[in-house]
């Protein structure tokens, strides 16, 4: 059962009581009402309530604005009982939808701060990072609540909404970064595409990011704010000659994040569904039509809704290592590399793998690591090209740099994400060239695992490492640039790693 209990700021207390069954989508509690009032007057209702264990995903809470208001401003909190060890306790998200509606995919959403802030308000000239500025029109807006996790004993809530009376500000027009930097032709770009700002719950400002970009040597970025579109028109002042920011989203839900990579400016991408609604491909395919690619992020990750559940059949890409390397992308490293035997055996086309850093605050560094992309000049549709054809390796930082290809007998050779069109039978020379490297130990890894190590590289770092096979013997190889092992068989961390190379007609 949800208790909901109304408190209108003088002394009067109303309430109801809500019952839930099952793991319904969404519930809406009873409407809050505001009256009309002069410019300059404020008024405040506050709404309490107690959420139950097994709540449903998303609890809206109606608000009837009344004509003639400047400004809506909400602050909440909620209670964080003790647990046992290995019970989850409360963790409530929060958003707000205007007069157009709550519907799934719909024109209403106004804004998305999950758990990162506890109040923010809106208006038409400004809002609260996470939140889209604009008119407080006329109508039933809607609180969004997000239960992510409920304690045993409940979670009980209070939200405060303030409205102030008067005329509107001025409404900003929006600027976005242009879709072009000063590229170097065909080249190898660095990129990071998944960092958090403070619009959404980063800690640092789209400017420090820009500026920590540079300092790691990266040529492209992606904004990739959970939920929310809001840091799209913030953007512009941090783009040049010299760096590339594309625009996206990591889309939040209950069974795994994906992040929208490279959208048109001002596209928002619902979250609130889970796998079992089959409501992702719809949304896939949004992104898609926004000139976005679509990559599942961190899919095996450990956090609670973060592992992958939607299946990989709409990837452009899968981000394989997303921040410091650990168990999980190994879990994930593995997956793909079954995913690429599988489109070896025909089952289906391969996905290129990607790496960011998923930076949101010191000391996370950005672009570490890196998706390292040869594409045909720096622009978004050039660099989205070049990683969907998997013409890429992700590496740690910028000091390491590589080369890697299969050459065969009559001088045919093929390169990162390209396939060797060459007989069965026919013997091909793989080669890698890596710098930047000290200590590092290379393995090609093909479709029957890891069919050649290297010896340590020196301490300066540079090396090339040569083998020779067949596309009998290997139907695709890919190179991993590890570090030493702290012991025994199990191998080190990646330092990088390549998109295969195809072998065979």
């Amino acid at each position: 059962m949800c208790e909901d209990h109304q408190e209108d700021g003088h002394g009067g207390l109303a309430r109801r009581a809500l019952f839930v069954t099952g793991a319904a989508a969404a519930l809406t509690l009873g409407s809050v009402s505001f009256a009309a009032a002069a410019d300059g007057d404020q008024a405040t209702r506050t709404v309490r309530g107690t959420l139950p264990p097994g709540s449903p995903d998303f609890v809206y809470v109606p608000v009837e604005v009344p004509a003639g208001v400047r400004e809506i401003k909400v602050s909440y909190t909620y209670d964080r009982p003790s647990v046992p060890a290995g019970t989850t306790g409360n963790a409530l998200d929060i958003g707000v939808f205007d007069d157009r509606g709550t519907d799934l995919g719909g024109r209403g959403f106004r804004g998305w701060s999950g758990g990162a802030r506890t109040e923010f308000f809106l208006r038409a000239d400004d809002a609260t990072p996470g939140y889209l500025p604009g008119p407080v029109r006329e109508g039933t807006w809607h609180i969004a609540l997000g239960p992510y996790t409920v304690a045993p004993q409940g979670l009980s809530y209070e939200i405060t909404i303030t409205l102030t009376y008067g005329e509107p500000g001025e409404a900003l027009e929006p600027v976005y970064p242009p879709e072009r930097a000063k590229g170097r032709g065909r080249a190898w770009y660095r990129g990071d595409c998944h960092l958090h700002s403070w619009y959404s719950d980063g800690r640092r400002t789209p400017a420090e990011i820009g500026a920590l970009a540079r300092a790691a040597g990266l040529d492209f970025i992606n904004s990739s704010e959970h939920n929310t579109h809001s840091a799209h028109a913030h953007w512009a002042d941090v783009a040049g000659d010299d760096l590339l920011v594309m625009l996206g989203e990591e889309i939040t839900t209950r069974n795994g994040h994906v992040v929208a990579l490279g959208t048109d400016p001002g596209t928002f991408v619902d979250w609130r569904y889970r796998a079992r609604d089959n409501r992702f491909g719809r949304f896939a395919r949004q992104i898609r039509r926004a000139g976005g690619l679509v990559v599942p992020a961190h899919p095996h990750a450990t956090c609670v809704g973060c592992n992958w559940k939607f299946g990989f059949g709409e990837a452009d890409a899968v981000e394989v290592w997303n921040g410091p390397y650990t168990p999980d992308d190994e879990v994930t490293l593995a997956d793909w590399d079954s995913m690429l035997v599988a489109s070896v055996r025909g089952e289906r086309g391969w996905i290129p793998a990607m790496g960011s850093s998923d930076a949101h605050r010191d000391p996370d560094p950005v672009g570490s690591p890196q998706t390292v992309v040869l594409a045909d000049d720096l622009t978004r549709r050039a660099i989205q090209e070049g990683i969907r054809a998997g013409r890429s390796y992700i590496a740690e930082s910028a000091k390491l740099a590589l080369s890697f290809r299969v050459s065969g007998g009559r001088g045919e050779h093929a390169g990162i994400g390209e396939r060797l069109a060459v007989g069965r039978d026919t013997p091909v020379t793989v080669r890698l060239e890596v710098t930047g490297a000290p200590r590092c130990t290379v393995r090609f890894v093909t479709d029957q695992g890891v069919l050649h190590t290297s010896a340590p590289l020196p301490v300066a770092g540079a090396g090339v490492v040569e083998w020779r096979t067949t596309p009998s013997y290997a139907a695709y190889v890919r190179a991993e640039v590890r570090h030493e092992a702290a012991a025994g068989p199990i191998p080190g961390p990646l330092a990088a790693f390549t998109n295969p190379v195809f072998l065979g007609r």
